[in-house]
């Protein structure tokens, strides 16, 4: 296990080139460095969080529910490195909580926790639908962005409807949403 200690020692060490040289032989050890980076989850040093989740991200291993703790961590990037974990790792699981992180305050939280519901899929879709109605625009926006990437036919009315908001944003998504679904065409009444 000192090959192990002597990794963490690395990954904390606050010199990015040697932390991310430490991901790399943690994830080698696999299974066998969890508990270590889960422990490490708990630091108060939120940079030590940020490599915990990070690393625990890149390992095909992880399980959903390590990283959605970290969704409301009080660090912006230590959410950041939680929901791009959670574009890795979808799981059904997450929805709820990635919904929430669409209100984040911090942006990229907000794009990167539409890139996870956008891998979760179909299932992501009817709560993506149920925030849209009453929801702030920025939150809107990122609902109909996911629910146009994700393709399902129940956002039908949902992005019909964007079209008519007064958000370039949002009829950007909606259009692109209806195109991908193979309705981009105009009908028009010819009375």
């Amino acid at each position: 296990m000192v090959e192990l200690e002597n990794l963490l020692v690395e990954l904390t060490s606050g010199d990015e080139d040697r932390a991310e040289i430490a991901v790399a032989g943690l994830l080698d050890l696999g299974e066998a460095a969890f508990p270590s980076l889960r422990k490490l989850l708990e630091s108060t040093d939120p940079d030590h969080r940020w490599w915990a989740v990070s690393t625990l991200s890149q390992s095909p291993l992880a399980h959903v529910d390590w990283l959605l703790p970290f969704l409301t961590d009080s660090n912006p990037e230590v959410r950041q490195a939680a929901a791009l974990g959670l574009c890795s790792h979808p799981g059904e699981e997450a929805i709820p909580a990635l919904i929430q992180a669409l209100k984040d305050p911090d942006s990229m939280v907000t794009t990167l926790a539409t890139h996870a519901l956008v891998a979760n899929g179909k299932a992501a879709v009817l709560p993506l639908l149920d925030i849209i109605s009453d929801s702030p625009l920025a939150v809107r926006v990122q609902a109909i962005r996911a629910l146009a990437e994700i393709q399902d036919h129940r956002a039908i009315p949902a992005l019909m409807s964007a079209l008519e908001e007064n958000s370039a944003l949002m009829q950007h998504w909606a259009e692109e949403g209806l195109e991908r679904l193979g309705l981009n065409m105009v009908y028009i009444n010819p009375e």
